[in-house]
């Protein structure tokens, strides 16, 4: 059983784009809600998504850790959980099919990126300090949207070597793809919850943190006009 959270603005029954929202590697909580809430203030159907079930919330990083591996390394799994939550999205009946997209934060970065590489009818998707790994590059031939991925450019979950394979990687996929990467910003940027001290490699920063905001919504913009 995965219970995920629906968010839209109930002034108007017109049909809208629509857009997945999935979570850190805490699972669904009140961050990836919060992100919902926003997004259909801004006029879309959002739907936060559960990866990892009904009532599992993490307890600890130590706990996080472990499941989000045991998703990272079972890819399928991976895909089939958020391809479920976003026919879920698609068959809300406020939602325009042909305008959809998704967004994710850190284990929810890697997993819209899976979601692209499984060939899923997105018409974009952004990860905002997500891993950039895969054990199948050759699938981004597969990717049919757009990619927006925003990073912190002192992420140590992101290192050098996973960018540039990455960017490799959409390459041999001829994607229209796009990196921003934001300087003095560690992993989790966008979550004031991490704290400010870069050292730990998880912080809040601010300019990132609205800075990538604007950049999603600009990328919205364009491939939903």
């Amino acid at each position: 059983m995965l219970q995920g959270y629906l968010a839209y603005d109930d002034a108007t029954t017109q049909k809208r784009p629509g857009v997945l929202v999935v979570h850190e590697w805490m699972g669904l909580n009140d961050y990836a809600k919060m992100r919902a809430d926003k997004l259909a203030q801004l006029g879309y159907v959002a739907f936060a998504a559960d990866i990892y079930g009904k009532g599992i919330r993490p307890q600890s990083p130590k706990d996080a850790g472990a499941l989000a591996g045991k998703y990272k390394k079972d890819r399928p799994l991976l895909r089939a959980r958020v391809k479920a939550a976003l026919d879920v999205l698609k068959q809300n009946s406020l939602t325009d099919q042909a305008r959809v997209a998704a967004i994710g934060y850190c284990f929810g970065g890697t997993t819209v990126l899976e979601l692209a590489r499984s060939g899923a009818p997105v018409a974009g998707i952004v990860s905002f300090h997500g891993g950039l790994d895969s054990p199948t590059p050759a699938d981004a031939r597969n990717i049919k949207g757009k990619v927006l991925v925003q990073t912190g450019a002192d992420d140590p979950n992101v290192p050098p070597a996973q960018v540039a394979a990455f960017e490799d990687e959409m390459r041999m996929g001829k994607v229209d793809w796009e990196m921003v990467s934001y300087g003095n910003a560690v992993h989790s940027f966008t979550n004031p919850a991490s704290g400010n001290d870069n050292s730990r490699g998880a912080a809040y920063n601010e300019k990132a943190d609205k800075r990538s905001w604007e950049a999603m919504k600009q990328f919205f913009a364009e491939i939903f006009k």
